[in-house]
């Protein structure tokens, strides 16, 4: 990193970090994410503008000799970071036991290191993190989506009379290999109608699938609704 710095070298690194911010952007933007174009280049420009005016300082640091303030730069681009993280607070959203926007707030903070990198003049090491980022965000991805992993679930069945009960579904559920973590029930005598409420572990193969067995809740004799639901989505 030079000390000595001139337009034509601030100029390559404000358009490194156009190209490397938009590229990061548009990644989130076509796939519907609040912080998308804008706020990634935002958050790049920022950072990368923090550490070229820390650059143009750097020849005032350290303590003059008729006073007893010292100028810290490194303060400059520290509270660039950290204040990424009130950005990155506000991207996340969760709904019950579902935390949503963590990649998000993850790319945010991403982001900002890596136009602390092009605003520092290591142009070298900001585009090869520039491209990691971009694997990670694009390529792993898919195989992300189709990774074996276990979930969390609700199962609620809505019966009629008595044929029903909560044994008989408990046993159904576990008959296909899911965990039962909870049940509730809830008997209403007059209309004749129980509710079951089942929180599971389950074995997910793919993202959206949803298990046969609903399908066979929703056939079994005196069953009037079934109702799935896993990571903020349900199928009824």
């Amino acid at each position: 990193m030079t000390t000595d710095l001139h337009w034509p070298e601030i100029a390559l690194r404000l358009l490194v970090t156009v190209v490397a911010g938009s590229a990061l952007g548009v990644e989130r933007s076509k796939n519907g994410h609040p912080a998308g174009l804008r706020t990634t280049l935002l958050v790049m420009l920022a950072a990368s503008i923090s550490m070229i005016q820390m650059n143009l300082l750097i020849q005032t640091n350290g303590k003059p000799q008729d006073s007893y303030a010292v100028m810290d730069l490194m303060r400059l681009p520290l509270g660039i970071l950290t204040g990424v993280g009130f950005i990155g607070a506000g991207a996340i959203v969760r709904k019950g036991e579902l935390v949503l926007g963590i990649t998000t707030a993850a790319t945010m903070w991403f982001a900002t290191v890596v136009g602390l990198c092009l605003g520092g003049g290591q142009l070298a090491l900001g585009i090869i993190a520039t491209v990691l980022g971009l694997l990670v965000l694009w390529a792993l991805r898919f195989g992300e989506n189709h990774l074996e992993t276990h979930e969390r679930a609700v199962v609620t069945v809505v019966s009629n009379g008595e044929d029903v009960s909560a044994q008989m579904l408990s046993r159904l559920l576990c008959s296909t290999h899911m965990r039962i973590q909870s049940t509730s029930a809830l008997y209403e005598g007059p209309e004749c109608r129980n509710k079951f409420r089942f929180e599971v572990h389950w074995h997910r193969t793919s993202r959206g699938d949803v298990p046969g067995v609903i399908e066979q809740l929703r056939n079994f004799p005196g069953v009037i609704s079934c109702e799935w639901s896993v990571s903020g989505q349900s199928s009824v």
